[in-house]
């Protein structure tokens, strides 16, 4: 009990965590996920908090309710990026996806979708009408603009227009472009009362659907990067109809089994569990927070070794020239309950639908236990992309995907063993060691 006191003596670092990254404001991540690891993992390490330890938990969070950071911590930002990068990518940082595109000299436009359930999403397209359409679907926290944030000369979406094919762009519900709801507000807590469940089994469909009636086509080629492809296992397992859709599916950094996870963002979700149980809420939305990062040399360390610590370690994983875009696009929101289901598949060692406990679980499911997703029902052809650094998509959990999957036509894993979560996708060499290599399989299967 004597430890559990001094732990929660620092409340209001611990808790600060908690409020920046729930609040709109994610500025200070690493200082204080060191903060949160140490002070915290005495306290969880040997299981679930007490209920003592729990009340103690809430009662910080309402002491603190009014904490913020001060105004005064991106002041410095302008001067540095302005030494430091060119005005070109500090622009980029400021811009949109349509108007990076255009200010590439690529044509685009803007499609809204409606979802069975209300939810208004935006679609992103790079037009080429008379080709063949491509679906492109971002990860966990992430949007549209993780194809194209490195350039014309790094980005998958831009290479495969490129490449003569009509690239649509996909947006999850609650991210930096799909914000709107036919009835609710994403200023309160039932607009973001969804998992990646909801995404794969009504957003998917909803945007496969748009863009086949669009470009009146019967099939369209698929690529996912990790919660992009955990989506697309949701879909064509729930909704098996829609493996006719689907000439091939490339799965980059792919996500189903975590048994094997391994990352920082495990100390971050016990506090969450204590500190709000079943609240939902929007995680990491799209601010200006990004330019504290750029106040100093300091700080751009601080973004560079967070971000390697949470996927992966690797010197070539991004142009450095271009670091302001991607802290600036890098993190678009989700809701909490996203990531509350990929802890639940660590926890069970199963694909699984989300856990609301026992009694729920009975109401909803008719099982004390959540269904697990019938991957055995994903016949359209499956080619995987994988990375031995990457913390989030473990090769062993990979390779147990694998051998569940009734039609994998083709499975990578890149020799480099540096590479990591987002290499494939936003890497130096990307192209050459990738995205070649993806357009011949694609080429392959249409």
């Amino acid at each position: 009990m004597k430890k559990c006191k001094k732990i929660l003596s620092r409340k209001m670092r611990a808790t600060t965590t908690f409020r920046l990254l729930t609040k709109g404001n994610w500025a200070l991540p690493h200082i204080y996920r060191q903060i949160q690891a140490r002070n915290f993992s005495k306290l969880f390490c040997n299981g679930a908090p007490t209920r003592k330890q729990s009340q103690k938990a809430a009662s910080l969070q309402r002491q603190v309710k009014n904490t913020q950071l001060p105004a005064t911590i991106c002041r410095t930002a302008s001067t540095y990026l302005e030494k430091n990068y060119s005005k070109s990518v500090i622009e980029d940082a400021t811009l949109d996806f349509a108007d990076m595109a255009r200010k590439y000299n690529y044509p685009v436009e803007e499609h809204t979708v409606h979802t069975a359930d209300g939810y208004v999403l935006q679609l992103h397209r790079l037009p080429q009408p008379q080709g063949k359409p491509v679906f492109l679907m971002h990860g966990l926290f992430d949007s549209s603009d993780t194809w194209i944030i490195q350039g014309p000369k790094h980005g998958l979406g831009y290479y495969l227009h490129d490449h003569g094919y009509d690239v649509w762009l996909g947006n999850a519900r609650g991210n930096f472009y799909s914000r709107k709801h036919l009835e609710k507000s994403p200023k309160k807590s039932d607009f973001w009362d969804f998992s990646w469940h909801e995404i794969g089994c009504n957003d998917l469909p909803a945007m496969i659907d748009y863009v086949l009636h669009k470009t009146e086509q019967r099939q369209l080629a698929y690529f996912g990067h990790s919660q992009g492809t955990t989506v697309f296992f949701v879909m064509a397992s729930q909704h098996p109809e829609y493996n006719a859709k689907i000439s091939l599916m490339n799965a980059l950094a792919p996500v189903a089994f975590m048994t094997n996870l391994k990352t920082p963002a495990e100390f971050l979700f016990r506090i969450f569990t204590v500190l709000v149980e079943d609240a939902t809420f929007e995680v990491l939305p799209r601010n200006d927070s990004w330019k504290f990062f750029f106040s100093s040399k300091t700080t751009e360390n601080w973004f560079i070794k967070f971000v390697c610590e949470y996927l992966g370690e690797h010197n070539e994983m991004w142009n450095p020239e271009r670091l302001p875009a991607i802290a600036a696009h890098g993190s678009s929101g989700a809701s909490i309950k996203q990531l509350r289901h990929y802890f639940q598949l660590k926890g069970s060692n199963r694909f699984c639908q989300y856990d609301y406990g026992k009694q729920r679980n009975i109401e909803r499911y008719g099982s004390a236990e959540s269904p697990t997703y019938r991957l055995d029902k994903i016949t359209a052809p499956v080619a995987l992309y994988y990375a031995q650094n990457d913390p989030l998509s473990n090769v062993a959990d990979v390779k147990a995907l694998i051998a569940e999957l009734p039609n994998v036509v083709e499975h990578h894993m890149f020799p480099d063993k540096q590479w990591n979560h987002v290499s494939m996708l936003w890497g130096l060499k990307a192209r050459e060691l990738a995205h070649r290599n993806m357009m011949e399989v694609l080429r392959r299967f249409q």
